[in-house]
């Protein structure tokens, strides 16, 4: 009987949650940039073939991947000439037993010195530039990941791992949210294929929105017909992401790995290849060109849409437009240094960023071979 009353309350604790809070199609973008250059430049297809401590925001079930050693992963990223700023940072802590693996990824997107000018204009009308001020609006996560083998034997490896997230989401001093979830994934290896799954906001990750303003602000946002924010719950809708990928041996020192993922929302219609209501689908494909497990050539493409074509003057005809990515990889004993140039918006767009990664193990070993 106490079970049966904890249960409905459980459920009535959800639904209370639900009716107060809005689902957004968009909630959290800055957790679907990516993580580590050689991830970025395969078009974001990882989720079968991620097996370092970038799993810790790809897959979490890659992360047993990490073995021997503590690893460090750092990458620095800057969007928009410089305004949008993202950083990427991952610990990774193996057992002893080589069959578990822990870890801690911090993720931050800012903008910086946005400029305040809710009060440029005095109540006489004339402008005083002193009056600006600036503020950053930034987001930040903290992921902890654990990873465990389910089986190991010479034909067939299963992994699984889950990953438990904070948000933090912070606009001056205006706007700040809180928000927990979580993550599951698996990976399969079958001789040279690769399959892996990752359920990401599984539990639909929530973010609860509080606001501030002073007296004053709030007289100038209602005097010039702004609405007025109160308390709010954004809820972020779960994804499924699937994908497949294949190791091809080019030679006895070399090969080429190739990587196809489907990242399925079920948030309604969407502009993505299978587009329907609730569910849409998004490909995702990269290659990777192993030499000798030290230089490595990377291309991927992603984000698949429908827009209008630019030579179009009478806005008819649509088009197939998508993201490309590029990069290469250099390791040098315990150290990897990736690189990627990718476009944060289409093949016809010129908005091309410069990502450099770096992957440390701390220790004597050398990494070894996939």
């Amino acid at each position: 009987m106490k079970t049966n009353r904890l249960y409905l309350l459980l459920v009535a604790s959800i639904f209370c949650l639900s009716a107060n809070a809005q689902f957004r199609k968009y909630s959290n973008e800055f957790l679907n940039i990516g993580a580590g250059a050689r991830g970025l430049a395969m078009g974001g297809a990882q989720v079968a073939s991620v097996n370092d401590g970038t799993a810790g925001y790809w897959n979490p079930a890659g992360l047993v991947g990490v073995q021997n050693y503590p690893q460090v992963n750092l990458m620095h990223a800057e969007y928009f000439a410089g305004i949008g700023k993202y950083d990427f940072v991952n610990v990774s802590l193996p057992s002893s037993n080589k069959k578990r693996t822990i870890g801690i990824t911090g993720l931050r997107f800012a903008v910086d010195d946005i400029m305040n000018t809710l009060f440029l204009v005095e109540p006489d009308g004339s402008i005083n530039y002193n009056n600006i001020q600036a503020f950053s609006s930034a987001d930040y996560a903290v992921i902890l990941s654990y990873s465990q083998k389910l089986k190991e034997t010479e034909k067939k490896n299963i992994n699984f791992g889950m990953n438990a997230k904070v948000i933090h989401r912070s606009v001056g001093k205006f706007a700040k949210a809180w928000g927990f979830g979580l993550d599951a994934g698996l990976q399969i290896r079958s001789k040279q294929w690769r399959f892996g799954v990752a359920g990401r906001d599984i539990t639909t990750t929530f973010n609860a929105w509080s606001f501030n303003f002073t007296e004053k602000e709030k007289e100038v946002l209602y005097l010039t017909n702004n609405e007025i924010p109160v308390k709010s719950t954004e809820l972020t809708a779960p994804r499924l992401v699937l994908g497949i990928a294949r190791e091809f041996k080019l030679g006895k020192s070399s090969s080429l790995l190739a990587e196809a993922n489907f990242d399925v929302t079920f948030d309604g219609k969407r502009n993505t290849v299978l587009s329907s209501d609730p569910i849409s689908a998004d490909p995702k494909l990269g290659l990777e060109l192993n030499i000798k497990n030290v230089f490595y050539l990377r291309g991927g493409i992603n984000n698949f849409q429908r827009a209008l074509s630019d030579g179009d003057t009478v806005n008819q005809k649509k088009v197939w437009i998508y993201q490309p990515g590029g990069g290469a990889g250099f390791r040098i004993g315990n150290v990897t240094i990736d690189y990627a140039f990718t476009n944060l918006a289409n093949q016809n767009n010129p908005l091309f960023t410069h990502v450099f990664s770096l992957s440390l193990n701390l220790a004597g070993n050398k990494p070894k071979n996939d």
